[in-house]
């Protein structure tokens, strides 16, 4: 018996205790412990993207039904919300850039699921800043710079969620004028969080501040580039994403083929080197913008 199947196996019965306990003290520490391993359990590195898609409809329906049990963990709160942007980026809206080409309609229904499932996640890690902090999205929302709430190093990873899911639902909503007026609200709450930690996740976050920049009124090309850059040294080359992204919001956009040719390249090298689940997202997705290059230029 593998040693991963003993975790899982031990994992359940914890979780059947959780419930078979529900109306006993203490809960409440039960419940907080079991969330926390449940957290964990979303951050396992697995390189094997089938296991993952099939994993994870039963992990993500079981961790919101503890979250709602534990409105106040931060860790959970973030880990379902990176799952349900991952699995919408990885196996939904990537999908539907697939069909776009052979089935519109067929592509159209996975980017509305794709909508909802980043709203989702979107939802979940703004209730549990909203939890930590009373009236944050409020704050977030005035044109005051001074009335902006401020994010504790802890908040920091449930505040990229929030933000890149976000992100993802408005550029799956360009047809709703009120969606898209979010915009600098999203933007802003990846800057509050960049402020705090440029690094996080390594340089995901600064990726995405990269894909914000390019986004927004007002945004540069350059700008953009150094956040992409940064988000490359910070991961210390080995993270394929920011390649990936590089390559499309930078190389692509401008028309220069071979600077975007050479982006997706070196993400393949790196997504060999180091085999993780982003990466095999990344690889996937580089290699069929490589494929695609042609329709592209």
């Amino acid at each position: 018996m593998t040693t991963g199947f003993l975790t899982f196996l031990r994992f359940g019965a914890a979780c059947a205790l959780v419930w078979a306990l529900a109306g006993c003290s203490p809960r409440h520490l039960i419940i907080q412990s079991v969330a926390t391993e449940l957290a964990q359990q979303g951050r396992a590195v697995e390189d094997d993207l089938g296991l993952a898609r099939e994993a994870s409809s039963f992990y993500l329906k079981l961790s919101e039904g503890l979250l709602r049990e534990a409105p106040d963990n931060l860790a959970l709160a973030e880990a379902i919300a990176a799952g349900f942007t991952q699995y919408a980026f990885a196996f939904v809206a990537f999908e539907a850039e697939r069909l776009e080409s052979q089935d519109a309609k067929a592509a159209q229904v996975l980017n509305e699921r794709a909508r909802r499932l980043y709203l989702r996640a979107h939802r979940h890690a703004m209730a549990a800043l909203e939890y930590q902090n009373p009236g944050f999205l409020k704050a977030l929302s005035q044109p005051d710079a001074g009335r902006w709430p401020t994010l504790q190093a802890a908040q920091v990873g449930v505040a990229y969620w929030a933000a890149a899911s976000w992100g993802a639902y408005i550029s799956l909503s360009k047809d709703q004028p009120e969606v898209v007026a979010d915009l600098p609200v999203a933007f802003r709450l990846a800057q509050l969080a960049w402020r705090v930690s440029p690094k996080h996740a390594n340089g995901d976050l600064s990726s995405l501040m990269g894909s914000f920049e390019v986004a927004r009124a007002g945004g540069t090309a350059q700008q953009a580039s150094n956040y992409f850059d940064a988000a490359i040294v910070a991961g210390a080359g080995k993270s394929a994403g920011a390649y990936v992204a590089k390559a499309e919001s930078i190389a692509l956009k401008a028309g220069d083929r071979p600077a975007f040719e050479a982006l997706l390249r070196r993400a393949l090298r790196v997504s060999a080197e180091r085999r993780d689940l982003p990466n095999e997202v990344m690889r996937e997705r580089a290699q069929w913008l490589l494929a695609t290059a042609d329709d592209l230029f």
